[in-house]
């Protein structure tokens, strides 16, 4: 088993590990946090059995403001190239999708805030942290950006109704989550002041009453999901390989009635994705992105 420790990027302390760490830390590993706006960021990941980043209010692609980030996007690339088990969640997962070959920008259906249930799709049935989930897991929403488009080969695992990318996996051992799971209902309180203005006209005392509500149904789901994590750093090998894409070089289906039972077939294994929705954002404001 790896004995070294797990990186753990924190972009901003607005965002901490929070639950997730205690989840991480109970599966047998170590965790090194480290800011990187105050420490510098390694050279590579040989030191590392495993990389998790986390979320922050700066965008995946801002590297003008956040001279570090192509550093950080560095160790994702290696990371999914070296098939070092990876987590990114929030801005973390948008940062692995740019690394991989992705791109992020503006939700096509505008921000998402708030507690949130999120579906499983079908991919999801084989994948070893996914897998074990609920179909329509609780989460916490809070960006305005989006991975638009998913790197080459990565495998989508979850979506919403107002965010085709929830959750992805590149390559064998690297997950990309858009929500949030290691929040805290103080921590929510915290972002909701943060955001001052924006929040004008917002039922603020829905928004953290459901808060408040979910954080337990959240634990119980994603402490698990943790675990597996960590027990996917300890021993990568319990992971099987990759299998590689096949192309067909079967002639196509002509046959009406072959089409139809295929057709039918794609429809019966599509996962409709459930109504439940964050709640909405009001004016053109948005909120921070996370």
């Amino acid at each position: 088993m790896d004995q070294r420790p797990v990186l753990v990027i924190q972009p901003e302390h607005t965002d901490p590990l929070g639950p997730l760490g205690e989840w991480l830390r109970s599966g047998g590993i170590d965790l090194e946090v480290l800011a990187p706006g105050q420490t510098p960021l390694p050279d590579d990941l040989d030191g590392y059995a495993g990389l998790v980043v986390l979320g922050g209010t700066m965008n995946a692609n801002d590297d003008l403001r956040t001279p570090w980030l192509p550093g950080v996007r560095a160790l994702l690339a290696e990371a999914v190239a070296k098939e070092v088990p990876t987590l990114g969640v929030g801005l973390g997962g948008q940062l692995l999708a740019v690394a991989s070959g992705g791109r992020v920008g503006p939700n096509p259906d505008g921000p998402e805030i708030g507690p949130q249930l999120i579906a499983k799709r079908a991919n999801a049935a084989t994948d070893p942290l996914f897998g074990p989930l609920p179909i329509t897991p609780d989460v916490i929403s809070w960006h305005d950006d989006a991975v638009l488009v998913l790197p080459p080969g990565a495998v989508l695992l979850a979506n919403s109704p107002t965010c085709e990318v929830q959750a992805f996996r590149v390559g064998r051992l690297a997950w990309g989550i858009q929500f949030h799971i290691e929040t805290t209902p103080e921590l929510i309180r915290a972002w909701v002041a943060s955001a001052g203005a924006a929040l004008e006209g917002y039922d603020l005392d829905r928004l953290l009453a459901r808060t408040d509500a979910v954080h337990a149904d959240i634990a119980e789901v994603w402490a698990p999901f943790a675990g597996a994590f960590a027990a996917i750093v300890l021993d990568p090998g319990s992971v099987a390989p990759v299998r590689p894409l096949r192309i067909s070089t079967a002639a196509p289906i002509t046959d009406p009635a072959e089409i139809r039972a295929a057709l039918a077939a794609q429809m019966q294994a599509a996962h409709q994705p459930p109504a439940a929705s964050a709640l909405p954002w009001p004016g053109t404001e948005s909120p921070p992105q996370r």
